[in-house]
């Protein structure tokens, strides 16, 4: 015997031929089926529906027999209107010339005469400024209270 055919027997000899796969393969698949159907999806429980919330029992509304009586009504008490707060308005305006005196602590700022280059919210009680001199090329920022009518 030659040394291919040996294996090739042996091979027949151990292995299962392709029609018992086939046949195998397909009887899988019919349990399989079968398995499927009988069993059911699983699905959450329904929740159970809310209790009904119980009604606050609500007093008669009686009629005033005495002046002296507190009298119940539905509208809601009402708050006294707040005072008007007062507004005012800057004390200087663009263009005006000011002297500026500069702060005692801190940096020690040139005293002068500024001119207002734009006004600025306040900051507390203090309007703001910005200013410019000049004799410097930038602008400051000052306070109302450190400025005088020039």
């Amino acid at each position: 015997m030659s040394r291919h055919s040996a294996k090739t027997a042996g091979r027949s000899a151990k292995a299962p031929s392709a029609r018992d796969k086939k046949a195998s393969k397909t009887e899988r698949a019919k349990t399989k089926k079968s398995t499927a159907s009988t069993r059911r999806p699983l699905r959450k429980a329904p929740r159970p529906a809310p209790a009904p919330k119980p009604k606050k029992p609500v007093a008669p509304i009686a009629a005033p027999e005495a002046a002296s009586e507190i009298i119940r009504t539905a509208s809601p008490p009402v708050q006294p209107a707040a005072p008007p707060v007062p507004l005012h308005a800057h004390k200087y305006t663009v263009g005006e010339m000011v002297y500026y005196t500069s702060p005692s602590f801190g940096r020690a700022a040139a005293s002068g005469n500024y001119t207002v280059v734009k006004l600025l919210p306040s900051d507390g009680d203090d309007y703001q400024y910005r200013i410019k001199s000049n004799g410097e090329a930038f602008e400051r920022v000052a306070k109302e209270s450190q400025l005088d009518k020039a």
